[in-house]
């Protein structure tokens, strides 16, 4: 039987606690993305059983209902009509949603919104390192190759100037000139600038005496956190500019004042401050993966999940990109692909074992989401709402990353997790196959002994 559109865009309406508690809508795909003024006046419970919605779940402020494809269209332009709003993009949503966000949670989706839109790079590029690494072991007469030199530089050029890509996306998400961020980037990692890498092998290091700073002519190659704090501050200084000097000469002072104060901050007070506090991050967040023979990262493929659940997991991002820039393999990586696998697990568990059709259809593909990398439909949507799956595929996502920080599995990219991730690690194929495999079955054993259906119908039925 067809859906009702203009039936179910009322029903979704009239669940949302009236026009003045809606902020904006709009659709992706897939879902209808709506950001309220307050979620507490939203019927969750009767949006979650409205025909032709496939689950529900609130994700960096905004609420989102799976519809589906094609179908999602037509329930927005009915959704439009009864409740007398605009189109929005999804750019315009994302927006307001990050303002009623609180303080830290706007800060982590900044981070996001930094390191998500040059993922593209970072997985061709760590691809290509495993692929070519994997051939010069395989067959070494290649490692001696043109080839093999040509391809090693072309996989390592997104690591080797990733100052660079941040610099450009975060000029872009605070609203600066992103080719102003291109120079300060650049700039930090100039030619004239002994190489991070090489600074041990250096006979001297010599120094600028810039007012009353002694600033060491290093590079800051290997570091992500002080080219983000230098952009951030630049496009605040570009924009204040902006604001008050004349427009006759605004072309010529402003990008000249902006790249010389924001340079000089750079090196002179930024750089050093934070390329030394992302040392002890970097080195806090290996020593938390290795320490006590992988508890650390038993703890943390746990608590995985709820940082999901919270929108704080694209902080993990500052993370594996400071490990790749160093030269180190992405041992972060394990742990999000075993916890995500779990949730994949649970929630595949409640789709075989539930006798709901509703249930089915939208644990089946957020089952699959999941397995992909994605796995906010499968908590949000299945897991959360029942609670005992999210249990249980917690306690599977830390045996997996366990097993995973036992075997020393690394990945040579970021933002690629579950099936996906065996295009970046390399070597590791069969153990990081075994973690899956780990994470999941324990998952999905577990969500099959402790979840009970009847237990939550009944439940329901009380309500």
């Amino acid at each position: 039987m067809a859906l009702d559109y203009a039936a179910c865009a009322k029903e979704i309406y009239e669940t949302l606690g009236g026009r003045e508690n809606i902020v904006s809508a709009a659709h992706c795909a897939t879902r209808l993305r709506l950001v309220t003024v307050d979620n507490s006046k939203v019927d969750m419970k009767k949006l979650e059983n409205i025909e032709g919605v496939k689950g529900v779940f609130s994700s960096n402020g905004q609420l989102q209902m799976i519809i589906g494809t094609g179908t999602v269209n037509k329930v927005y332009d009915e959704f439009l009509k009864v409740s007398g709003m605009t189109a929005a993009t999804k750019d315009d949503v994302k927006a307001a949603a990050a303002k009623s966000m609180p303080l830290p949670q706007r800060l982590v989706k900044a981070l996001g919104d930094v390191f998500v839109p040059i993922l593209p790079a970072i997985v061709a590029s760590g691809l290509m390192m495993g692929l070519v690494e994997a051939l010069g072991k395989a067959i070494p007469v290649f490692a001696s190759t043109d080839w093999y030199g040509f391809l090693d530089l072309v996989s390592n050029t997104a690591f080797a100037y990733l100052p660079v890509l941040v610099a450009v996306s975060t000029a872009r998400v605070f609203g600066g000139n992103i080719f102003l961020g291109g120079v300060v980037g650049l700039s930090m990692i100039h030619s004239s600038l002994i190489n991070a890498w090489a600074v041990a092998s250096a006979d001297s290091i010599p120094v600028w005496h810039l007012l009353c700073f002694n600033v060491k002519q290093v590079g800051y190659q290997g570091h992500v956190i002080p080219v983000i704090i230098a952009v951030w501050l630049m496009s605040q200084i570009e924009k204040w500019l902006h604001k008050h000097v004349p427009e006759v000469i605004d072309l010529f002072v402003t990008p000249l004042c902006t790249v010389l104060l924001t340079t000089f901050l750079t090196f002179t007070i930024i750089g050093p401050i934070f390329s030394t506090a992302e040392t002890y991050i970097l080195t806090f967040a290996k020593w938390l993966i290795t320490v006590g023979f992988g508890v650390g990262s038993l703890v943390m493929g746990a608590i995985y999940p709820l940082t999901v659940v919270c929108g704080l997991h694209h902080m993990y991002n500052v993370i594996e990109a400071g490990l790749l820039s160093e030269g180190s393999l992405n041992i972060w990586m394990p742990i999000a692909s075993a916890a995500n696998f779990a949730q994949c697990g649970a929630c595949l568990a409640v789709a075989l074992k539930s006798k709901d059709p509703k249930n089915k259809t939208i644990a089946i593909p957020s089952a699959l989401s999941a397995a992909l990398g994605i796995t906010e439909p499968a908590i949000f949507g299945v897991n959360l709402r029942y609670v005992k799956p999210l249990v249980c595929g917690m306690v599977g996502g830390a045996v997996g990353a366990w097993f995973g920080s036992i075997m020393g599995i690394g990945a040579t990219a970021y933002g690629v997790t579950g099936i996906p991730g065996f295009l970046i690690v390399g070597d590791y194929l069969l153990p990081y196959a075994a973690m899956l495999l780990i994470s999941g079955g324990v998952a999905f054993a577990l969500t099959w002994i402790f979840w009970k259906e009847e237990a939550v119908e009944k439940e329901t039925a009380a309500v």
